[in-house]
């Protein structure tokens, strides 16, 4: 298992095309100066001992040195010591809409990201307890089993988007059924499963479900993610917005909040409902509701140690730093002899 302890400098990357759009426009520039002079082949071949590729080289050499240290400071780490913890807590499976829906953006960015945002904050409070992720669609799959390794609950969280279940639709019910499934024989009062999704529910028997859910002890608490109103639906092509989701018949698509059903299912499964919205995806009003699981002792595998790894990439940085000092700009014999880019 692997982790980054900084991960929040995988921003700083987004220096790396600004620098080369920089050195572009340096050499750009230059090529313009030089024009002044006259024919810029007659001003190139007076002067054969200047090097554009060795430039080239060292401008790369350099920002591949600056891309190392910057992950160096991300700092990956990597688990070297698994034992058996026991900890008290309960057991949580989230069960999270990923229908074409969750991509409308009433809230920001859309109900989906907004979630999986909320979700990675929920996971940083958790103390204890086990969590188990399944998405949800026209069917319903598990994407994480329940495991108290919460670095790797975030890992599975950032992979999940509308493509992971290929039918559409909105099928709680199978999602309430899978997560009693995941849950195994050892259902009790320590039991939870919160529901978010937009609520567009096409299939029939999700309270029927809550209240079997409840009959075994396990809370089922719903999120609401969505305007009541009704919005359009994006359509995305190559990660680009074509318009909007429309129908046979050419109407655009509109996706509605439906409170009531939520409410229902939280009401038959003995659990609490919250409206998310831009400020609070409502994930603190649970929170508070799962504090009064009843708590068991969990034993689980997971990694105690982690060793840290961002020697290795100062290392490399240095070595190329290393070697761009040395790469002198002016063509060599041996240089001409390679001419990697015919300048």
């Amino acid at each position: 298992m692997f982790r980054f302890e900084n991960k929040e400098f995988f921003l700083a990357y987004a220096i790396v095309p600004v620098l080369i759009a920089i050195f572009v426009l340096v050499l750009q520039r230059r090529k313009k100066l030089l024009k002044k002079f006259g024919d810029y082949s007659l001003v190139q071949r007076m002067t054969p001992n200047v090097s554009l590729d060795k430039r080239i080289a060292k401008f790369t050499i350099w920002t591949l040195a600056m891309c190392s240290l910057i992950f160096a400071i991300i700092n990956l780490q990597t688990g070297s010591k698994m034992q058996e913890v026991k900890r008290e807590g309960g057991d949580i499976m989230v069960c999270l809409d990923v229908s074409n829906s969750m991509l409308a953006e009433d809230l920001a960015p859309n109900r989906l990201e907004r979630a999986k945002q909320a979700l990675e904050k929920f996971i940083d409070k958790l103390e204890g307890d086990r969590l188990g992720i399944i998405v949800f669609a026209g069917e319903a799959y598990v994407q994480l089993p329940i495991t108290a390794d919460y670095n790797a609950a975030k890992l599975f969280l950032g992979s999940i988007n509308p493509g992971i279940v290929p039918v559409q639709g909105t099928n709680v019910t199978d999602a309430i059924e899978l997560s009693m499934e995941s849950f195994g024989k050892d259902i009790g009062k320590n039991k939870s499963i919160i529901i978010i999704t937009d609520g567009e529910d096409h299939e029939e028997g999700a309270i029927k479900a809550a209240e079997e859910a409840a009959t075994q002890g396990v809370i089922i608490n719903t999120i609401g993610v969505g305007s009541s109103s009704g919005v359009p639906i994006p359509l995305y092509q190559d990660g680009k917005k074509q318009g909007f989701r429309k129908d046979k018949a050419g109407t655009t698509v509109v996706t509605k909040l439906n409170e009531k059903l939520l409410m229902d299912i939280a009401s038959a499964g003995n659990g609490a409902y919250a409206k998310a919205n831009n400020a609070d995806v409502g994930l603190g009003a649970i929170m508070d509701k799962l504090k009064q699981l009843e708590k068991k002792q969990i034993e689980s595998k997971m990694y105690t140690d982690y060793d840290d790894q961002y020697i290795w990439f100062v290392y490399f940085a240095a070595l190329l730093l290393l070697v761009e000092f040395f790469i002198n700009e002016r063509k060599s014999e041996w240089w001409k002899k390679l001419n990697l880019f015919g300048k």
